[in-house]
This record gives C-alpha cells, sequence and structure tokens, in this order.
C-alpha cells in the first residue's frame, strides 16, 4: 500500500506511530518530506470513495470557520487494489480529556452559530445574493438546510439536497432514509407506521421554521472527539446545515458530555423551549442508524 501512496501523493512515506482500524476503516500515521506528518484512513469496500469525499468536504467546512479544532483535509485518493483513502494532517491525541469538555462545549457552538453570524455580517455589508453556498465554501453563509455533497453517517449515505425548511429536510434527507433502509431489509413493521411517524415529526418540528441552518459535525458521540495538548479535537464528521440542536441526538443517545459541557455550550446558544420532546426524534434517527 505505501507504494500505491507514495504514487498518489507524489511523496516519499515512512510509517509513522501505530496503525489502527476502527468500525469501518483503518489508518496510520505517515512522515513525508513536503507535507509533514499526515494520517490516512483506507478502505477498501464499494461506496467508500463516497465516504471518504463527504468526510474531506466535512473536515474542509469544519476547518473553514476556525471554531473547533480538526484535522485539516488534504486529499482522497485512489489507492488501486488498496481501496480509496482519505489523507489528513496527523494529530498527536491523548484520548478525551475531561478537562477539555467546557472548552469542546463552547468550541462547538461557536461553530454552530459560525453560519447565522457570517449570514448577519453579510446582510449588514448587503454583499451577500442567493441562499445556498458558492461551491464548497460557506463563508458567506447559507440560507438553506442542505449541503453540497452526500455525506455519510457511518457507512450509510446521506443525501444532503438543499431545502428551505429543516421539518421538510429531516424527513426526507434523514428520517426517511433510514426508514427506507429497514423496509428493503424486510422491516414490515415500520412500513404500517410510517405515515403516522411522518405526520407527528413534521408537526413537532414545525416550531423549527425559525431557526437558521448551523454547520454541525453530524456524528459527534464520545469516540469522536478527543484531545491535545492544545485542546480538544474532533473528527469522523458527516456534516451538514442542520438545526444545531440535530447535533445532539447522538450525543445525548451515547451521553459522556456533562452538565459542564452543556452549560458552556448553553452559554453561547441557548436552549429553545421544548428542546426535548426534539431530541427523541433526533435520537430515534441514529436508533435506526444503528438498528
Amino acid at each position: 500500500m505505501e507504494e500505491a501512496l507514495k504514487k498518489c501523493l507524489n511523496e516519499d512515506v515512512k510509517p509513522y506511530g501505530r496503525g489502527g482500524g476502527g468500525c469501518i476503516n483503518t489508518g496510520q500515521g505517515y512522515e513525508t518530506k513536503s507535507l509533514g506528518k499526515i494520517f490516512v484512513k483506507t478502505n477498501r469496500k464499494n461506496g467508500s470513495e463516497t465516504m471518504f469525499r463527504g468526510e474531506m468536504a466535512s473536515l474542509k467546512a469544519m476547518y473553514e470557520t476556525d471554531t473547533v479544532r480538526v484535522p485539516k483535509p488534504i486529499d482522497v485518493v485512489n489507492l488501486g487494489a488498496h481501496g480509496w483513502a482519505l489523507v489528513t494532517e496527523y494529530i498527536e491525541m491523548g484520548g478525551g480529556n475531561r478537562g477539555d469538555l467546557v472548552t469542546l462545549g463552547t468550541q462547538l457552538a461557536r461553530m454552530h452559530k459560525y453560519n447565522e453570524d457570517r449570514l448577519n455580517e453579510s446582510a449588514r455589508s448587503e454583499s451577500f445574493v442567493g441562499g445556498s453556498a458558492s461551491g464548497d465554501s460557506y463563508k458567506n453563509g447559507v440560507k438553506q438546510f442542505g449541503f453540497h455533497t452526500v455525506t455519510c453517517c457511518g457507512f450509510i449515505p446521506q443525501p444532503n439536497d438543499w431545502c428551505d425548511d429543516w421539518a421538510t429536510f429531516f424527513v426526507r434527507n434523514r428520517l426517511k432514509v433510514q426508514v427506507d433502509l429497514l423496509i428493503q431489509k424486510g422491516s414490515r413493521e415500520i412500513l404500517s407506521v410510517w405515515p403516522e411517524l411522518e405526520r407527528k415529526v413534521t408537526a413537532l418540528l414545525a416550531p423549527c421554521a425559525g431557526v437558521v441552518p448551523a454547520l454541525v459535525h453530524g456524528d459527534l458521540w464520545g469516540g469522536n472527539w478527543s484531545s491535545t495538548s492544545e485542546g480538544p479535537v474532533i473528527f469522523d464528521p458527516a456534516s451538514a446545515f442542520c438545526d444545531p440542536e440535530f447535533e445532539q441526538g447522538i450525543m445525548n443517545m451515547f451521553g459522556g458530555y456533562g452538565s459542564d459541557f452543556w452549560a458552556a455550550y448553553h452559554k453561547v446558544l441557548p436552549k429553545r423551549p421544548d428542546r426535548e420532546k426534539r431530541m427523541v426524534i433526533y435520537e430515534l434517527f441514529h436508533h435506526l442508524n444503528h438498528w
């Protein structure tokens, strides 16, 4: 694989640190001359190119906010028989330091608020035209929910077609996708309850009509953040512009963030009324994704 990587990057590569594997991908650090230390995640499955391109786009969007540290994305490369690979900067991580949770709470809230701040700045300067992104850059802010490319939560592709309202986006591009997959697997029960579920979810999200789209990580369970000597870092994203509360679905589902984290988060983005009701359906999405 090193020869294939060397050819793709036009760089000599030397393994660095310990390699490892997660639930989906394998990873290894390398030393290079011009790129410095890099981290390479590989996967041979069909669909891995889509997954890695979505992850790279997610990292790029979060990196541009300069609010919370993420690995700087470098490239997605085809390693031939070795599959596809995502190349990012290498970051020395030491596990999730609970002392960094307060910092992470503040930084995540700032990332969620970043798009709103950009829209406000654009409105003041009267330079903003249109409602969606220009290419893959969101520095002027976006008024719609979605993303410019497909992203994957785990290995499952998520369509991110731009949509003017959050309820429609969530039902069509998140919940219905999971329901359709379960129906394909033979779950007839969920087919029978879907029409009622769709109506109730749409009604429950109706008060979100005024919510400003927020860039979210999209899969921020406790295993997708860690600490460095300089503070927290988040990785393995599946980003889109969503209701910022959507981020909290998987965070609440797996837990581990604690009251200090949420106090710091809500100091920047205060709680909205009926949050607990929405958490039920946001967690439901992730339960279906893990079915």
